[in-house]
Parts: structure tokens; sequence; C-alpha cells
């Protein structure tokens, strides 16, 4: 695998090839690849359904999937999504808090972090918790 990381000086990943290594799913680990700015999954037969699977890749903005598969958080979770006839590109990722139709989309005592492609969480401000922010 560490032939197929690009690291910073720090060794944090910042890309990831992992074309053509037969994964139905990337795995249990591959959550230590948050950092990834850059993660290619071509030519593997990948399940369809990856929205969990990048959640915490908030860096990540070019992921390069086999043409089957659907972008996680669809379409509209990047600025542009590329199809070929071995590959499908997904390409600069949205931030969904700032591109939010609803600007209310938290509690009141709360703020939106995105939290991968098509992801998001609400996060309680300091000194609420619990359901809705709302506890002190």
């Amino acid at each position: 695998l560490q032939a197929r990381c690009c690291l910073n000086q720090n060794g944090t990943i910042l890309g990831l090839d992992l074309q053509n290594c037969s994964l139905k799913d990337p795995g249990p680990n591959f959550t230590q690849a948050h950092t990834a700015v850059v993660i290619d999954l071509q030519a593997n037969p990948l399940k369809n359904d990856l929205a969990n699977t990048f959640r915490g890749f908030t860096q990540l903005q070019t992921l390069v999937l086999p043409p089957d598969a659907i972008c996680p958080g669809g379409i509209t979770a990047w600025e542009n999504v590329t199809s070929f006839v071995d590959s499908q590109i997904c390409q600069g990722q949205k931030d969904l808090c700032n591109s939010t139709r609803d600007p209310e989309i938290c509690p009141e005592n709360g703020s939106c972090v995105a939290d991968g492609p098509g992801l998001l969480q609400c996060v309680c401000t300091d000194g609420f918790h619990g359901y809705k922010c709302m506890r002190q």
C-alpha cells in the first residue's frame, strides 16, 4: 500500500491509487485516508452505495470511480461529474453547509459542519448538547 500513496512531509495521505485492486469495498482501514485530496478507485467491482464510505473525507477534491459507480452524495455533491467508458470522475466536492437552500438545517444552538461528499453534521455550540442542542 505504501507505493500506492502520495504523502506530504508529515506523512499525511494526500493521494491514494487503488485502481484495479479487485475491491468490492475499500475496507475498514480506508478511513485512515480521510485527508486525501485525490483517490483513484477505477477498475474495481465496487458496491454501488459509497455514501458513508467517504464520511469524514472533507478534503477530497477528485475521486475516480468505475463507470457504473455513483459519486458519493450524488451529482449535487460535486461541482463536476464526468463519465467516460472506463471511469467516472467526481471533481470539486461541494460544502453542503454553504450550498444548502435551507439556512436553518441545524438547530438554533448548532452549526453545520461538512462531513464528506453529500454529508454534513450539526455540531452543538459550546455549552449545549443533546437532542437538537437544547440541553445546557
